[in-house]
């Protein structure tokens, strides 16, 4: 499969930057007539190297005028190899310094520095020069890199400055190709007969023609009518491609630059993150000042962001510090995306860093800093353990971790395989849960049982309703599931009781029971209701309900309804009767069941509801017929 790697230049305006991607490509980047008429890159300028071993090397010229840093900014975000850029004939100027800033916040790793317009200096001039360069870039990602003096005009190391680029480029390492596809929009445009056209750098992920995807944070859907690469139509795009993509019915003004073009339902977007943030040495500010505004880029968005440190109120020049960002409009990211802040005014670049959680939780300052540091330099494993932790009971699925972390796919499906395995998670009604989270539950639901007991020793055990309501906002399944997976717990219908638990009655409560047993053996199919029972025996009708309850749960009683209750030897009585009824006919009447049990119609109605409900009989028009002969 071809190689694909993209290349920024960076550097002061009119250091010849678009004249050096010219010469190197024979495609002029100044695209635009603005650009014509001024001489200078006001946006993204693109063009494309191609190697014979199938290597190529998508080039992102970026502005160079200070007002246009959020251009560079744009096209920063997806380089892997850095041209910097400084003419002999001036030297390092304001922007060569905030270029290499931004660069070396956004964590590129390669670079060659080029000495251009070398034909109009002499050669003492450009040991001098390079002197001052190598000073520049001391402590910097570009601390050992090639210095190449070169000449658009004459030509001068134009091959030797190619075969650098080549060497660099197979270094670099690939972006990832299983990830969640991403291409964050630089470019929008209409062309006659295809309608709107985005262009971008694929930072993650592939893409194939006819693919439905969602340009976020819009939510707007939409299927991919055509793809190319630097003028070549494609069925499949890659991370790391150049990549201009038609989109189907999608006017110019649905999309805007910022907009992210990845998957349907992947990617979720944020109003909040959590990042670290590294000040830069040299800032132009003395300090950054808690909750101020800044401006916040990251791929090709640019947000007004206020910032809120989580362990400082003042962050000054060379320090770091963990922090969020609040938002008024979404943003779409991952964890592991890299970002810039500029000062709010004037507009200069301040910082930058890592964005850390794209969903962080509340938790206590302490406890969220220990969270951010494993964010920070944890392993993938670790990373997912304390996110999946932080999910709490709702628990999280593999697919909304995939969308949160910047990461293979298959390494996450792996890891979370390796945690399962190992325990550490569980799946719970398609959730993954931390062990931590399910002891913690099964810690808390023993203790509300054991507590129930205690309060309650004549019930036989706590509603099952009345434990939902006490995780109220949880899934209920989830709630059951881990129920049945916590020892030492029993589920009896709809009730809950501690496996250790037994009813323990004193000698005055089981003296009630006799007289409780005696009476409804009396009564036979005539029982007297749970309150004439209270008031027959003398009890309070809690009471009686709770030791009607018992019996029931004992088996020496039958619940007939809330109200009615018979003795089990008057049911089996009543069973018999029925079967006996049923050997010789087919149905039976309301009158038919009063005859055979002796009792009255307001007794034989609800004995035969609960005949109906237990599936014994079935009633059919005023009739009933049997079901079941147990």
């Amino acid at each position: 499969m071809d190689r694909y790697v993209i290349l920024g230049t960076a550097g002061h305006i009119d250091h010849g930057k678009s004249a050096l991607v010219h010469a190197l490509t024979g495609t002029d980047p100044d695209r635009l007539k603005e650009e014509k008429e001024r001489g200078i890159t006001i946006d993204l300028g693109f063009a494309d190297l191609a190697y014979p071993d199938g290597l190529k090397v998508g080039i992102v010229d970026v502005p160079g005028h200070e007002r246009l840093i959020k251009n560079m900014l744009a096209g920063a975000g997806g380089i892997d190899i850095v041209l910097m850029v400084i003419a002999a004939d001036e030297g390092i100027m304001p922007q060569s310094r905030e270029h290499l800033d931004i660069c070396n916040l956004l964590k590129v790793k390669q670079g060659i520095i080029v000495i251009t317009k070398s034909d109009l200096v002499e050669e003492d001039w450009l040991e001098l020069i390079s002197d001052e360069i190598r000073s520049f870039v001391k402590g910097t990602f570009l601390e050992d890199a090639v210095i190449m003096p070169v000449s658009s005009v004459t030509g001068q190391n134009m091959d030797l400055l190619k075969e650098e680029i080549h060497t660099l480029a197979l270094e670099v390492d690939p972006k990832p190709i299983s990830g969640i596809f991403r291409l964050p929009v630089d470019r929008i445009f209409t062309l006659k007969g295809f309608g709107t056209v985005v262009t971008g750098t694929a930072i993650s992920g592939s893409i194939s023609l006819d693919a439905t995807v969602e340009i976020i944070p819009g939510g707007l859907r939409t299927k991919v009518r055509g793809l190319q690469s630097h003028g070549e139509t494609l069925k499949k795009a890659f991370a790391g491609q150049r990549v201009a993509m038609n989109l189907q019915g999608v006017s110019k003004e649905e999309v805007r630059r910022g907009d992210v073009i990845t998957v349907p339902e992947k990617i979720k977007t944020a109003l909040v993150i959590d990042a670290d943030l590294e000040m830069l040495k040299d800032s132009a500010i003395n300090a950054l000042k808690n909750r101020s505004l800044v401006h916040f880029h990251t791929g090709t968005t640019e947000l007004v962001a206020r910032i809120v440190m989580y362990d400082k109120e003042l962050l000054k020049p060379g320090e770091r510090a963990y922090c969020q960002f609040r938002f008024k409009t979404p943003v779409a990211v991952m964890a592991g995306d890299r970002y810039i802040i500029r000062r709010f005014s004037p507009l200069l670049t301040i910082g930058g860093g890592e964005i850390l959680d794209t969903s962080p939780k509340r938790r206590k300052r302490d406890e969220r800093i220990k969270d951010l540091e494993v964010f920070e330099q944890g392993s993938l494993r670790e990373k997912l353990a304390i996110k999946i932790m932080q999910s709490g009971l709702h628990g999280i699925s593999e697919a909304e971790l995939a969308g949160w972390i910047k990461q293979e796919l298959p390494e996450i499906k792996s890891t979370i395989k390796t945690l399962l395995k190992e325990g550490e998670l569980i799946q719970c009604e398609g959730r993954l849960l931390h062990k931590v989270v399910r002891d913690d539950f099964s810690i808390r639901i023993t203790a509300e049982l054991g507590e129930f007991h205690r309060a309650h020793p004549l019930k036989p055990g706590l509603s099952k309703e009345v434990l939902k309501n006490e995780f109220r906002g949880v899934e209920p399944r989830i709630v059951e599931t881990l129920t049945r997976m916590t020892e030492g717990v029993v589920q009896e219908k709809e009730l809950l009781r501690l496996e250790s638990f037994k009813i323990s009655l004193s000698e005055d409560k089981m003296q009630l029971k006799g007289k409780i047993m005696k009476v409804l053996e009396d009564a036979k199919f005539q029982p007297p209701s749970k309150d004439e029972l209270a008031s027959t025996i003398s009890i309070n009708k809690e009471e009686a309900g709770e030791l009607l309850k018992i019996m029931a749960t004992e088996k020496s009683l039958v619940r007939i309804n809330d109200s009615l209750y018979i003795s089990m030897s008057n049911h089996s009585e009543m069973m018999e009767n029925l079967k006996t009824f049923f050997s010789e006919k087919n149905e039976m009447t309301v009158g038919d069941f009063r005859d055979i049990l002796g009792t009255s119609r307001k007794y034989a109605i609800p004995f035969l509801e609960y005949l109906d409900s237990n599936k014994i009989t079935l009633r059919v028009g005023e009739k009933r017929k049997l079901l079941s002969k147990k």
